[in-house]
């Protein structure tokens, strides 16, 4: 009964683990080899280069300027998403009807919400200069995307107002696996509403925060399609809004650099690897359990 147990769960896997070798697995690996050559993407040869690809990233202003970039959205965006998504979660907690209006951002297409948010920073016809304008504050009008000091918070405001709602509504399925017991017996304590979230609910939703860390973290780590579309260049002003994503992609399609642009994929790869151990390492704490 045994064996037939393991031969039915191998013949069960053998597909779907195929599958995932030969579309995920085996692009990584050709990446990981191509990134030490300088293969153009047509030509059938595909020279080794050794290390110059790798070296010459840390000599390349534009992917320095990604880098940095990058790192202002792994600042930024994972920790406003998590601080909101928090606060609309115990704000409505126990109100499904504002969940569904803070998850619709989720059916929409990445794509559709860059050109949502295009329209909303357009200089003369955009609902927020037309908002500004509205209220008395047209000193405040801006040429939003084309400002090289605006763009990238322009950038982030969409991906923060993209992805809250997911977490509001991850945050609130863990709100909500809290015995009601514990915030009754808080509350008859004399506890006040911000030390009940602080020291039970914070701590009891905790693992769903760190997992949020992570993944937000490593969609920080691209913005690709946001830039892409949303961004004069793309990438302007200026290299203001420049992402790792979008110098793999320019060097990939644009100058046949697939060498080089596979190195900058390895780099990313390395660099998402580091962030989601150390950030599991930096969160790490006991476990709280409920009796």
């Amino acid at each position: 009964m045994r064996h037939g147990k393991y031969r039915f769960l191998v013949g069960a896997m053998a597909a779907p683990l195929a599958l995932y070798a030969i579309f995920v697995i085996s692009p990584y690996v050709q990446a990981f080899y191509l990134a030490f050559t300088d293969w153009n993407g047509i030509s059938n040869e595909a020279n080794p280069v050794g290390l110059a690809n790798f070296t010459k990233l840390w000599s390349d202003p534009l992917f320095l300027a990604a880098l940095r970039n990058n790192g202002l959205l792994l600042l930024v965006v994972p920790l406003a998403t998590i601080v909101l998504a928090l606060f609309f979660s115990a704000a409505t907690r126990g109100t499904r009807v504002y969940r569904v209006v803070y998850f619709f951002p989720q059916l929409l297409s990445v794509a559709i919400i860059a050109v949502l948010w295009q329209f909303v920073y357009t200089p003369n016809s955009g609902l927020l200069n037309g908002f500004l304008n509205a209220v008395g504050l047209s000193s405040w009008k801006q040429s939003w995307l084309a400002e090289p000091d605006l763009a990238l918070w322009c950038v982030m405001a969409a991906m923060i107002w993209s992805a809250v709602g997911f977490y509001v509504v991850l945050f609130s399925a863990a709100m909500e696996s809290i015995p009601v017991e514990l915030m009754e017996a808080a509350l008859i304590d004399g506890a006040s509403s911000g030390a009940i979230f602080r020291r039970i609910t914070l701590p009891l939703i905790f693992e769903s925060v760190q997992v949020a860390f992570i993944y937000l973290g490593i969609a920080a780590l691209d913005g690709f399609a946001l830039v892409q579309i949303m961004t004069v260049g793309p990438g302007g002003p200026d290299n203001s809004t420049e992402v790792m994503g979008l110098g793999l992609w320019r060097n990939a399609f644009t100058y046949g650099k697939f060498g080089y642009a596979s190195a900058m994929g390895v780099a990313m790869f390395l660099l998402t690897l580091s962030l989601a151990a150390l950030l599991l390492r930096a969160t790490r704490r006991e476990q709280v359990e409920l009796a």
